[in-house]
């Protein structure tokens, strides 16, 4: 596979070179063909991808910097392996922050923006027997409460955090019956948000990512 050709003067930019890299090692992280623990073969992408390892390198910082990547000094870049201490670390960051907005919205959601919810929950509910569409449906519900609530940096730090998330899902939401106690959570955030009540919105966001935490480990 071959992308663009690297950058001239009068062409592409670097930096959007290596994030246009790093977006396409990002998805294959998340797709499960780098796994985790899998050591990262800097000579064969560059050559798979059509460009020197100066622009695989720089991709690779930011995907360590986000988390996805692991830098060994002397051995390399490896997919990072998630620990169970790390996700209890991800999950209780994630639900301090959502549960936060979810108030925000709570208090400050128009009603449209609380239906716009509701039509996302029942995108979510139709696509059960679909994991890809499944799994973007239930990203985009959540990160549409946190664009409601309108806190960047909140916004920012949740992006991340979901990216170290993205790295054990198979283990999570598919498994038994997690599912339907996902949708049924969602449920009741939706309730508490449609009833304006903030408190409770807040209480049904952090039973949903204990329950996920619970099926993650």
């Amino acid at each position: 596979m071959t992308i663009a050709s690297e950058p001239s003067s009068a062409s592409l930019a670097p930096r959007a070179l290596y994030e246009e890299v790093a977006e396409l090692l990002r998805q294959r992280i998340f797709k499960r063909e780098l796994e985790p623990g899998s050591w990262i073969d800097e000579l064969r992408l560059a050559e798979e991808y059509g460009i020197s390892r100066t622009p695989l390198r720089e991709a690779l910082k930011v995907l360590a910097a986000e988390g996805l990547v692991t830098m060994k000094v002397r051995r390399g870049a490896y997919v990072t392996e998630v620990s169970e201490k790390d996700l209890r670390d991800v999950y209780h960051l994630l639900s301090l922050l959502e549960s936060d907005a979810a108030g925000e919205v709570a208090v400050n959601g128009r009603p449209a923006d609380v239906a716009e919810l509701v039509e996302l929950h029942n995108e979510l509910e139709a696509a059960q027997g679909e994991r890809d569409r499944f799994f973007a449906v239930n990203e985009r519900f959540h990160l549409r409460v946190l664009e409601l609530a309108d806190n960047r940096w909140r916004m920012q730090m949740v992006s991340d955090l979901r990216k170290v998330m993205k790295l054990n899902r198979h283990n999570s939401l598919f498994k038994q019956g997690r599912i339907e106690e996902s949708l049924a959570e969602h449920r009741a955030i939706l309730s508490a948000l449609q009833a304006g009540d903030a408190p409770l919105t807040r209480q049904r966001m952090r039973e949903h990512f204990a329950s996920g935490l619970e099926a993650a480990t």
